[in-house]
């Protein structure tokens, strides 16, 4: 018995170490989780990895652990704005009498696991873990391979710690304070000088000057707003945004968000204004800047899972809404910057979340949509 104990805790240590050293799993602290390990990794195949060491005597009581499973599930699923979540429970101890091949739930996955080769009897397991059974032979032994995998994990959680550390620490929102200043001083020498009217006439977004040629138009429109009020409501707005997207992404991504953001923006409202009005404001490239806190949010989810819920999603619904049933608003606009703040986030990427391929793929949808909208709008646009 005690060297059947032995075997077990081994096989969970290495488990442990292959999930969070190799596959950057998380570990999940949950209250009244006995015997029984949680790890998330929301950009696997199965975001929950169980390890269940309590022993399952029968299939009544596999049933049970089941629904407290779903359970938990149905929570995590909440907090971290989920969807589709598959869970991957590793039973170390069931009885004789258990039958898991007689188990089918959705998203639901269960391995018996007796000896550490048994996970290459899974289809679905070497699927998605391909090189699970190889990593999990070790040559060290006995407290030589505790300390090894011990140290390991350590070694792995305060990197990942110190990963989101960074990400997360308070910058100084430097490109944000001079956007807003260029801004108030645009505003400023409209006022002063008298020529707020030719000023905007000659700058803000017109489609017909903008398809004979002045396509500066399609940027300068975001610095140009109509009146005080305007430019105090995107000044806050730009700053209390602004700064969380800068701090998260850094300097360079956050400018490129922005400027293509508000070019994005002045896009899409010559095409749906064409000649109808002007359109001017920073608004669209702040809804840039919301559909960039929402990618980075849906990445760090783990994090930032509530407020993703209760501020972000709802400050975009509600800032849409008020759009369409206010008028003077160029929600067309609205839009076109929040789209390319999604799409432009992809392209950049998140700092330690997305790799080579997700940026490249991002980079495809950006330049695909833009040409698009731009064909769109110097084709159809009135």
């Amino acid at each position: 018995m005690e060297n059947s104990l032995e075997k077990q805790n081994e096989m969970i240590m290495k488990l442990l170490h292959y999930f969070i050293t190799e596959k950057n799993y998380n570990p999940i602290i949950l209250q009244g989780a006995e015997n029984e390990i949680w790890l998330e990794n929301l950009a696997s195949d199965y975001k929950i990895v169980r390890i269940v060491s309590n022993h399952i005597h029968n299939n009544e009581q596999l049933t049970f652990d089941i629904f407290k499973t779903k359970r938990v599930v149905k929570k995590i699923k909440k907090q971290t704005c989920s969807f589709n979540m598959n869970v991957l429970s590793i039973f170390m101890d069931l009885g004789e009498n258990v039958h898991l091949e007689n188990i089918k739930k959705k998203n639901l996955y269960f391995v018996n696991l007796e000896d550490e080769q048994d996970l290459g009897k899974y289809d679905f397991i070497t699927k998605s873990f391909p090189d699970i059974t190889k990593k999990l032979i070790m040559n060290e032994k006995g407290m030589q391979l505790y300390l090894k995998l011990t140290k390991d994990i350590n070694v792995k959680n305060q990197k990942t710690n110190r990963e989101v550390e960074d990400v997360f620490k308070e910058k100084n929102p430097i490109i944000t304070r001079i956007l807003i200043a260029f801004n108030i001083m645009i505003y400023l020498y409209m006022v002063l000088t008298g020529n707020g009217q030719s000023f905007m006439a000659k700058f803000a977004v017109f489609g017909p000057y903008i398809k004979f040629g002045q396509y500066y138009r399609l940027l300068t429109g975001a610095f140009i707003h109509a009146n005080i009020f305007h430019l105090l409501f995107n000044c806050y707005a730009l700053y209390i945004i602004g700064s969380q997207v800068e701090s998260y992404l850094g300097k360079a991504k956050y400018t490129f968000i922005y400027l293509i953001s508000a070019i994005s923006s002045s896009l899409l409202s010559m095409l749906f204004a064409g000649g109808n009005y002007y359109s001017v404001g920073a608004s669209g490239a702040i809804f840039g800047l919301m559909g960039a806190l929402l990618y980075f949010g849906y990445y760090y989810r783990v994090y930032l899972g509530n407020v993703l819920k209760s501020q972000i999603i709802p400050l975009i619904l509600i800032n849409l809404i008020i759009g369409f049933v206010s008028p003077g608003i160029d929600n067309f606009g609205h839009i076109g910057g929040l789209i390319a703040g999604i799409l432009s986030t992809y392209a950049v990427g998140v700092k330690y979340k997305t790799g080579i391929f997700e940026k490249t793929n991002g980079w495809i949808l950006l330049i695909i949509y833009f040409a698009f909208l731009i064909y769109m709008a110097f084709s159809y646009a009135m």
